[in-house]
């Protein structure tokens, strides 16, 4: 058995999934999963670091780091008590960290995760591979999404077309062509939106089975304004996230109407789905014979019939069909990440991310040193 173990906290930082893998050649099967929530204080803080990243100075920028490293390392011993798997038996842990800021593009690129590895590494004395983001960057590439080499591995069918949307906070599109050729690119809003505005106008952390949305109508105003966001007709390889689609950016262009909870939340949801949808013709998919669904999306059933009325000659489901439930793929594609970095592999993916080319992504971070 060659166990190792994925960590992950997205954008929608509603806490970190862990999850450990036994990866072969040719499969990867899921053998234990956890998920631990943010401390409320720990919480409070990493929203505020990100809506007002001008705000955050050196001292809470290095407390951050510390505190989530504290916080992924905590969930990987959960992870390890409850799969009574000795630490011993692990080869790797992969860690994606907390995503503060993620800018691309510009003259001075940068994607930055926060989450210090070599905390992990001492508290568990597992080695801890991190900071996936940055050599793709240093290549000229995104830095994300880079889901789509792991989708790959592990969904594509040969001479099928298929559609894997990770549908997280920031939603993504892995495009598996039948002749093998894999393209993806960042879509737009996952549940960012709707989240940031079900915690701030409902005092709930989010729309439960897209309850609230099912009850409203979509405002078409509004629908159509979100509809011009130039991010949206950007050829690929192209990758957002907060930094754009945030609450401002909604209010902005929402204005002075007044939308009740239901309405707006519908409108949100419609928004999500048709960005999905016309990612999917961007994207120059044709025939597509399944659209996989992973990530926080996958559970709300609002959204899954938007898109598939959106998509009717698509069927669409859950990558639970597949061996693998939908909040667990992003971590699992992070452990196979430590995988490829432990196997000297590449990661990425340069048609998905534009890299100058294959890159083996992320660091290593020692755990147990044997004394000589």
């Amino acid at each position: 058995m060659s166990c190792y173990a994925g960590l992950m906290s997205g954008t929608s930082l509603d806490g970190i999934d862990a999850v450990l893998v036994d990866i072969t050649t040719d499969r990867c099967q899921l053998l234990a999963a956890t998920h631990d929530d943010y401390p409320q204080a720990l919480l409070a803080r990493l929203r505020q670091a990100i809506e007002a990243p001008t705000q955050v100075g050196l001292d809470e920028l290095g407390e951050l780091d510390t505190l989530v490293g504290e916080a992924f390392a905590a969930a990987a011993l959960t992870l390890l008590r409850s799969s009574a798997v000795p630490a011993a038996q692990v080869r790797a842990i992969g860690s994606h960290g907390q995503t503060l800021r993620h800018q691309p593009r510009g003259a001075a690129p940068f994607s930055l995760q926060i989450g210090d590895a070599n905390i992990i590494a001492e508290r568990t004395g597992i080695d801890v591979v991190a900071d996936f983001r940055r050599r793709d960057v240093a290549a000229g590439g995104e830095g994300a999404p880079l889901v789509p080499a792991f989708h790959a591995a592990l969904f594509a069918s040969p001479g099928q077309t298929r559609v894997v949307a990770n549908i997280g906070g920031i939603a993504n599109i892995t495009l598996l062509q039948a002749d093998g050729a894999v393209t993806g690119f960042d879509t737009g809003p996952g549940n960012c939106l709707m989240d940031g505005w079900t915690q701030r106008h409902c005092q709930l952390d989010f729309d439960r089975d897209g309850a609230l949305a099912a009850a409203g109508q979509v405002y078409e105003p509004l629908l159509a304004r979100l509809l011009t966001e130039p991010y949206l007709a950007l050829p690929a390889p192209k990758s957002t996230g907060r930094e754009l689609f945030n609450l401002p950016w909604l209010q902005e262009r929402l204005g002075d109407v007044q939308l009740s909870p239901q309405d707006m939340l519908a409108t949100l949801c419609q928004y999500t789905a048709e960005t999905l949808a016309g990612a999917i013709a961007q994207a120059g998919a044709g025939t597509v014979a399944e659209l996989l669904i992973c990530g926080g999306g996958a559970l709300n059933p609002q959204l899954l019939q938007r898109l598939s009325r959106l998509l009717p000659a698509t069927p669409v489901c859950s990558t639970a069909q597949y061996g693998i439930a939908p909040l667990h793929v992003e971590a699992a594609a992070f452990a196979w990440m430590a995988h490829q970095h432990v196997q000297g592999l590449p990661a990425n993916l340069p048609a998905v991310t534009g890299a100058r080319g294959l890159r083996c992504l992320g660091a290593l971070y020692p755990g147990a040193v044997t004394a000589t």
